[in-house]
């Protein structure tokens, strides 16, 4: 198989989809991930802690991967209400750094009328390359 399924230990089974597919060639691509739980329960229902957690999903992927988070190399956001977004500027770029340190790999940011989840306030995919 040229792919391997990235699936964290613990997290509940992913119903569709994959959580993380590594390529042969070090590419990690990280699935949407959400503002839930390993065992897909919303505890945060504000941004920055909806945030935090889909960050830090994004984090256990890449690391059940080898890989650390130096080795994302982008990030796409897809929130579903600016104004919150941009209410909470200050607090976005401490709780950023909080999961993922001082990395900032190439970014985009989409507002999305909605997401399939109805609590999640944000989804953030991600890339990586893992050359161990």
């Amino acid at each position: 198989m040229s792919h391997q399924i990235i699936q964290p230990e613990g997290w509940a089974p992913a119903k569709g989809y994959a959580n993380g597919v590594l390529s042969a060639d070090g590419h990690l691509f990280v699935g949407g991930q959400i503002g839930w739980t390993a065992e897909q329960k919303f505890e945060c229902h504000d941004f920055i802690g909806q945030m935090k957690q889909a960050l830090q999903n994004i984090r256990d992927v890449v690391e059940a991967a080898g890989g650390t988070p130096e080795d994302i190399t982008r990030l796409t956001w897809y929130v579903t209400d600016k104004k919150e977004y941009l209410a909470a500027q200050k607090d976005v770029g401490r709780a950023y750094r909080e999961v993922m340190g001082k990395h900032f790999p190439a970014m985009a940011m989409v507002v999305v009328a909605g997401l399939v989840e109805d609590e999640a306030k944000l989804e953030i995919e991600a890339d990586a390359v893992i050359t161990r």
